[in-house]
């Protein structure tokens, strides 16, 4: 009985932490009801229609993307541009805190209208009222931590424009898998991007995505045995030490 109530009261304990984790690599955050989600679905200002429309059609060398000179960056749904990821980030933080604290403090009764005199013949022996109480605390703390962190990665992947908000922002998903005998290498890019941010090669490096969700990782035999298993993922979450 004692057993069950004890195992009970683990799980109760391990509430805090989602069991529908195990296994699953970390959820990113969403970006609906944030915002940049809002800014980015708001409708833009009314722009004035081109004056140079009508003569454009009958011109030989237009604007249009079927022109030899026309513009041919990704700008509606369905088109495809290359998103280009260099990441060479270095953090190195340290802090350190220490602080101290004293105190003494003493209270008698000497002399009260001879009142401490007569108590003391009633107190046991070795007590007296002039001193009454005295206390005396000291504590010290002090704390000490660093962080250390270097990441680099150089990635290119395709993305597709799957829509195009009303002011004009175009906003991208791309996946790319790439199996190497029995591990998958997967690579996911989405985010919101500027048209005027992609470049006349048709690429935009993810620091001009907003909104950017990155992830880069894979599956696989390899991938299995470096994670740990799902019943030590399991005592990890329940045990509270």
């Amino acid at each position: 009985m004692i057993k069950s109530v004890l195992f009970a009261a683990l799980i109760g304990m391990a509430g805090c932490s989602s069991l529908d984790q195990v296994g699953k690599t970390p959820d990113f955050s969403g970006l609906e009801g944030t915002y940049q989600h809002h800014a980015m679905y708001s409708n833009a200002l009314p722009e004035q229609g081109d004056p140079n429309a009508a003569t454009d059609a009958a011109s030989l060398w237009t604007a249009s993307r079927a022109s030899l000179l026309g513009d041919r960056r990704a700008g509606t749904r369905g088109d495809i541009l290359t998103v280009v990821i260099e990441i060479d980030d270095s953090a190195e933080i340290s802090n350190s805190t220490a602080r101290s604290r004293s105190g003494n403090q003493s209270m008698g009764i000497p002399h009260l209208l001879g009142l401490p005199q007569r108590l003391d013949d009633r107190l046991p022996e070795g007590t007296s009222m002039a001193n009454a109480v005295s206390t005396n605390s000291s504590s010290i703390f002090s704390g000490d931590g660093s962080v250390s962190r270097n990441e680099k990665l150089t990635l290119r992947v395709a993305a597709t424009v799957v829509e195009k908000l009303p002011n004009g922002v175009l906003r991208i998903e791309g996946q790319q898998e790439v199996r190497v005998n029995f591990e998958l290498r997967e690579l996911i890019v989405t985010g919101y991007v500027r048209p005027a941010d992609i470049s006349r090669t048709n690429e935009v490096t993810y620091d001009k995505i907003a909104g950017a969700r990155i992830a880069y990782g894979g599956r696989g035999q390899i991938s299995d045995v470096q994670q740990p298993r799902y019943g030590q993922q399991v005592t990890d979450l329940i045990l509270p030490f």
